[in-house]
């Protein structure tokens, strides 16, 4: 049974670890994810981002798919479902497909408005027991044609949305969504820093994960960040496997050419990765 994402940041939080959000884009991906995140007893947090959604035939789609799963695959964890930098339709549209939790981005709203909608979401969450993320100061990179440039956000306006009631709150701190470019500047540990001193027990969440080296990632969470966003790495991980597979002419012998064949190192490769950022994260275990 999918679980709201509260209870094992509000863990996170207390304990100086982080619970991974690993995004998923077909029926490989999200069992290759469950199947790491049960094997190693850490919780997990699903992310699907509208794109994705769309990707998948929907939300409905999706969550038939993952509760599914944890009942098919005798999943014992916790996992969260959660919309990644939702719409405010788009989180309207997941609450009533049954998602457990949704993320409303409205970064790119002035902050009143911002502040208005989150509210509206944060009353309709807490009614259904959901948890819900909220953004400020846009993440940099691409995400789903949205670009941002790694902007840094106002400790004071991250106060007024965290007031609000949200249960995790993503604030950009110079991070970028996908791969970090060589003149990258790392991340603002000041930002963060003063951002954890005005929001307390609230959960912070890091987006980007892909690409931040190790020690910046430990630094970040002993500063109050319990939520981890990976989704490029995953992708690049299982794209490198595929095509070796592919040019070491596998699937050109006897019945390599099976799909499930084809997929099956990406899928391994997908592990694999889940099981180092698990370790970093600090997550394995907690379950």
């Amino acid at each position: 049974m999918l679980v709201s994402a509260k209870e094992m940041l509000n863990k996170a939080k207390a304990g100086k670890y982080a619970v991974g959000q690993f995004n998923i884009n077909n029926l490989e991906w999200t069992k290759a994810i469950l199947q790491t995140a049960e094997e190693l007893k850490s919780p997990v947090i699903l992310g699907v981002s509208e794109g994705a959604g769309k990707y998948m035939c929907g939300y409905t789609t999706v969550v038939g798919m993952v509760n599914g799963m944890i009942k098919e695959l005798g999943i014992t964890v916790p996992v969260a479902l959660h919309l990644d930098h939702g719409s405010y339709e788009g989180a309207k549209a997941c609450i009533a497909a049954g998602f457990s939790s949704v993320m409303f981005d409205g970064s790119h709203y002035p902050i009143e408005e911002n502040i208005e909608k989150t509210k509206e979401l944060v009353a309709t969450c807490n009614e259904l027991g959901l948890s819900l993320e909220a953004e400020v100061g846009a993440i940099g990179g691409e995400e789903d044609g949205v670009i941002g440039s790694g902007e840094v956000a106002d400790p004071k306006e991250c106060k007024m949305i965290a007031d609000l009631g949200v249960t995790m709150l993503a604030a950009g701190i110079g991070n970028i969504h996908g791969k970090y470019p060589e003149n990258w500047a790392g991340l603002s540990f000041d930002t963060l820093d003063a951002i954890q001193q005005l929001t307390g027990d609230m959960p912070l969440v890091l987006h980007g994960g892909t690409g931040i080296p190790a020690d910046m990632i430990k630094k970040a969470i002993s500063l109050g960040v319990s939520k981890i966003n990976v989704n490029t790495e995953c992708q690049l991980a299982f794209a490198a496997a595929t095509r070796e597979y592919i040019e070491a002419g596998k699937d050109l012998q006897g019945k390599g050419f099976d799909p499930r064949k084809i997929l099956a190192p990406g899928v391994e490769a997908i592990k694999a990765t889940v099981k180092e950022k698990m370790e970093l994260f600090g997550s394995i275990g907690k379950a």
